[in-house]
């Protein structure tokens, strides 16, 4: 019997979210002899971000829509299409349907949205499919559809390690208020990676990364993190100058405890000691720039 057979009670629409992705760290250690650049990080996901849903049957398509559904390029080399792709070729008999992506997050911003939206495609067809999150063919399917898949699958904060396929346990730290800003320039990750010029077969020799695990405070973890770097972000900063805009504004904000950029940029974040803060920083921030985005949220 065939998996589409098998599900009567699988309702009409599935909905998943698909949170962004925040390196609260991110340590470039080298580069390998293949050209994969080896790194260490700290993620930690928004509560919110884009929508996918998923109408069970048929053949597989995808529609978008939302805020920055201009900015997602051509569908057909969408990640979230990808993923269903590559999991369909390693599940015999899968129920596809059509997906619609509701895209709210800034496009080629350094926060995951188009690895978070494939990671919420394969938990849709999970879903559909009764596949536990932990069948080894999503992981699979995360692992060959881009290196941010898999650490968005279960899109919680944890360690994250090599080119992002080895994933450290998931880790309950406590909630933190961040401010996130894009001021709305893309920036493509291998443009960063070009600037920063790392020889094939080489190491940076930068310093460790802060140890970092269950059970921490709330001031320890600020204090961990503050040892803590983005390798990317000079690269990043000289690019795009705006970047270094941005992290000066959100550097100077009054109860701001970390300012940093998120993965190969151009979005950055800051770490505020409450909500209020952080929300009487975003109203000066926008009064100041109407043409940033700007979002407060949780990141766990």
């Amino acid at each position: 019997m065939s998996l589409s057979t098998a599900l009567p009670s699988v309702p009409d629409v599935l909905f998943e979210r698909a949170p962004a992705k925040i390196n609260l760290t991110l340590h470039i250690l080298g580069r390998r002899a293949d050209g994969w650049h080896e790194l260490e990080s700290l993620v930690a996901f928004t509560r919110s971000g884009d929508t996918l849903s998923l109408r069970p049957g048929g053949a597989l398509s995808l529609a978008v829509d939302g805020p920055s559904a201009a900015a997602a390029g051509n569908l057909d080399d969408n990640l979230a299409l990808k993923a269903a792709r590559h999991l369909a070729a390693g599940v015999a008999d899968l129920t596809l349907g059509a997906l619609t992506l509701t895209k709210r997050l800034p496009v080629a911003a350094g926060i995951g949205g188009g690895s978070s939206d494939a990671a919420a495609a394969l938990r849709l067809l999970a879903r559909a499919n009764n596949l536990a999150l932990d069948d080894p063919r999503l992981s699979e399917a995360a692992r060959a559809t881009g290196a941010d898949v898999p650490v968005c699958l279960a899109a919680h904060a944890r360690m994250m390690s090599g080119i992002g396929e080895r994933l450290g346990e998931p880790l309950d730290l406590p909630p933190l208020v961040a401010l996130i800003v894009n001021p709305g320039k893309p920036l493509e990750t291998r443009h960063v990676f070009t600037r920063m010029n790392i020889a094939p077969g080489t190491m940076t020799g930068g310093a460790p990364h802060p140890a970092i695990g269950h059970g921490l405070q709330i001031e320890a973890l600020f204090a961990a993190l503050r040892k803590g770097r983005n390798d990317m972000e000079d690269a990043a900063c000289t690019l795009l100058p705006v970047i270094g805009d941005v992290l000066a504004v959100l550097s100077a904000a009054p109860g701001c405890r970390l300012a940093r950029m998120s993965g190969s940029g151009a979005t950055c974040f800051a770490l505020f000691t409450d909500c209020r803060a952080a929300g009487r920083a975003k109203k000066t921030i926008l009064q100041a720039h109407p043409e940033w985005w700007v979002k407060t949220c949780l990141l766990n």
